[in-house]
């Protein structure tokens, strides 16, 4: 008889080792340039496409450091407005402005004497690079309602971005002395379309981290499949083959994924679709689209929780929202039905795109 998980022991399961899966050329590059990195206390900027592992890079460098044994503290840039961002990385005083009930301490004090992760760095509005500029150029912090006085930190800072930051300065978008700041070295994270002798090994991966060993057998993947899933461009990296594995386990009836298992958008079985062939592609804007067009999937469980755990950015989502949109001719309560919402989901909707400024303007899809 098969254990169940109300059977399982309690245990205290050891913190896993942050590591870069895989064995290809470029990752091994990667592993070769993080090791050197992380003997020295350098800035470090990471860029790669969303999905990447861009955060598990930065884990990496300070795991390696000698920062090790303090904190890391990542802090989403593109997750908060102005004013909740300086309190965030900055801290507060009590009273400072409306809803500020207590001291706080930001992630800089938060982060002293280990590392201060920014991810989704290209984000930041200009006032912001400002103010972080010179908290790096002077180590002094000051808290939103400090009246002059100030603290010093000591910490490494690493960024991520999966924008161009040299290009974003030449369009005045991004300052450039802080660009220079932030890259005394550069990393660059391949997408898992270089490198996809790796899939393989990160397919066992996941599925012996979703398949829970007491409550039920081995997952196996038939050679078909795995060559379906390693032929993908796989647009979201390794993010979307993470949460892909995810499902198809969630979904199993039984112990073998074959290509019928696989979504229409990763096997090509699909041959119509509500989405215009002029826009099919591998953008992940593109799959999003298949999968809810397509696979029937739901906008709850395809963008919301991708965005949420910042595997696309806001630009993806607007983009997936301008895309219903065509299809709706500009009618949101439509786009609902078309990204397989429930109609009482509406209102829900349209507050999560105001909130996070992905709201569309309609009328020039009528």
């Amino acid at each position: 008889m098969k254990a169940s998980l109300a059977d399982a022991p309690s245990v205290i399961r050891p913190k896993p080792r942050i590591e870069l899966t895989g064995s290809s050329r470029a990752i091994v590059a990667l592993r070769q340039a993080i090791e050197r990195v992380a003997r020295s206390d350098a800035k470090v900027l990471i860029t790669g496409e969303s999905g990447v592992g861009k955060e598990i890079v930065a884990k990496t460098i300070h795991a390696r450091g000698v920062r090790a044994h303090s904190v890391f503290a990542p802090v989403n840039c593109a997750g908060l407005p102005d004013a909740l961002l300086e309190s965030e990385l900055f801290g507060h005083l009590r009273g400072s402005f409306t809803g500020a009930y207590r001291d706080k301490r930001g992630t800089f004090e938060r982060a002293d004497r280990g590392t201060l992760f920014f991810d989704e760095v290209g984000d930041m509005t200009l006032r912001m690079q400002g103010l972080v500029l010179r908290a790096l150029e002077t180590g002094e912090i000051q808290k939103v309602g400090a009246d002059g006085a100030c603290q010093y930190v000591n910490v490494r800072v690493i960024a991520a971005t999966n924008r161009d930051l040299y290009a974003l300065s030449q369009q005045g978008l991004f300052r450039e002395d802080l660009f220079y700041r932030l890259s005394v070295v550069h990393l660059v994270v391949p997408p898992l379309r270089d490198r996809r002798d790796d899939i393989p090994t990160l397919v066992h991966q996941f599925l012996s981290q979703f398949v829970p060993s007491l409550v039920s057998s081995a997952v196996t993947v038939t050679g078909s499949a795995m060559q379906a899933l390693v032929d993908y461009s796989w647009p979201g990296n390794v993010r979307e083959l993470q949460h892909t594995v995810e499902r198809l386990v969630v979904t199993l009836s039984g112990s073998t994924i074959t290509l019928d298992h696989l979504p229409g958008h990763i096997c090509g079985r699909e041959t119509t679709s509500q989405c215009p062939p002029r826009e099919r592609g591998s953008t992940i804007s593109n799959t999003l689209c298949d999968r809810m067009f397509v696979d029937k999937e739901s906008f709850w469980t395809t963008v919301y929780p991708l965005f949420l755990s910042r595997d696309i950015t806001r630009e993806d989502v607007r983009e997936v929202v301008r895309r219903g949109l065509e299809q709706a001719r500009g009618n949101y309560r439509l786009v609902t039905r078309l990204f397989n919402m429930d109609p009482r989901d509406y209102k829900r909707f349209l507050n999560f795109l105001r909130e996070h400024d992905c709201q569309l303007p309609f009328k020039k899809y009528r």
